[in-house]
């Protein structure tokens, strides 16, 4: 796109929005910024952790709620609706994989390798909601199906952890 931008630190600083749309920083990564923004979502998570299931679930829709405006705000500014710099999208879907998911190790690594997996790969119908959905609920709502896939793996792996 000739219009298309690349985010910096005066674009990061230059409006709230911009600042968390780019992951306060990680989304300006050269190499990976997805899964920068994603691991920015782990700590993030424990911020809520000791809540109930559904007062996480109400935090963490409100953050995909105000997500909207923040990636559609940041994707005008770039000049691209879904620039790879612009990761709230996984940090709020991984928090989302993280409100199911054991408080170990070994689950949370899981938990993270399982998102990318999905957020790179984009199976059906991922991937069709990512080529005709745009703007700020586009670049979150591909991330949220990424998160479904990734809980739906995760909970088949829990179950068979416990039948061996």
């Amino acid at each position: 796109m000739a219009n298309q931008t690349q985010p910096n630190l005066k674009l990061l600083l230059s409006h709230p929005a911009h600042f968390c749309a780019l992951g306060f920083g990680s989304g300006l990564a050269k190499k990976a910024p997805g899964t920068f923004g994603t691991l920015i979502g782990m700590p993030l998570f424990l911020l809520i952790a000791e809540l109930s299931f559904y007062s996480q679930l109400a935090i963490i829709s409100a953050l995909f709620l105000v997500g909207i405006y923040f990636c559609d705000k940041t994707g005008k500014a770039l000049g691209v609706s879904d620039h790879g710099g612009i990761v709230w999208d996984e940090i709020v879907a991984i928090m989302l994989v993280l409100t199911v998911t054991p408080y170990q190790w070994q689950w949370w690594f899981t938990a993270f390798l399982l998102f990318r997996l999905f957020d790179i790969w984009k199976p059906a119908p991922i991937r069709q909601c990512d080529a005709k959905v745009k703007g700020g609920f586009g670049v979150m709502l591909d991330d949220l199906l990424a998160a479904i896939y990734a809980i739906i793996s995760l909970k088949i792996l829990l179950w068979l952890s416990t039948q061996i």
